[in-house]
């Protein structure tokens, strides 16, 4: 690893956490039929992305002085990677979110790993169906139903 890439990599992803705080503030706080503002989600994925660009800068001052290997780029892994990403946008209204959810981790698990094809099924399946139970009916915030496509969910 590049220590001076890590550390600006880690400056600019805390300065982007602080502007997902800082506009998850300017956001209602309530929503009606739910309990769950739309401030919650970007909230909580800037704090997270703030404590994960700490710790990347925190790494980098650990780096050990390692001889610098020359690592081979995978463009086939991040086209694919990029193509699953545009397909869920493109597909998430239309088939739904557990569907599209299920498909493209399945691609990305395969994608970044290939074989254990059946961890990659139940992780997926579990995930996808999971979350989307999760917030259909314990929080009350729809997500996009496959239900009228498939008649399952």
């Amino acid at each position: 690893m590049d220590r001076m890439f890590d550390r600006y990599a880690g400056i600019l992803f805390f300065a982007v956490a602080a502007f997902f705080i800082i506009g998850s503030r300017s956001i209602s706080t309530n929503s009606y039929g739910s309990s769950v503002g739309p401030n919650i989600f970007p909230l909580g994925i800037g704090i997270l992305l703030g404590l994960v660009s700490i710790r990347l800068i925190y790494e980098t001052f650990r780096y050990q002085n390692e001889e610098k290997k020359e690592e081979k780029l995978e463009y086939k892994r991040f086209g694919t990677l990029l193509a699953a990403s545009v397909l869920y946008c493109l597909f998430l209204e239309n088939i739904g979110y557990a569907v599209t959810t299920f498909l493209f981790l399945l691609i990305g698990f395969q994608t970044m790993k290939k074989g254990g094809i059946v961890a990659s099924l139940l992780i997926s399946v579990t995930f996808s169906v999971g979350v989307f139970y999760i917030f259909n009916n314990l929080l009350n915030v729809p997500l996009p139903s496959s239900s009228n496509w498939l008649g399952i969910l």
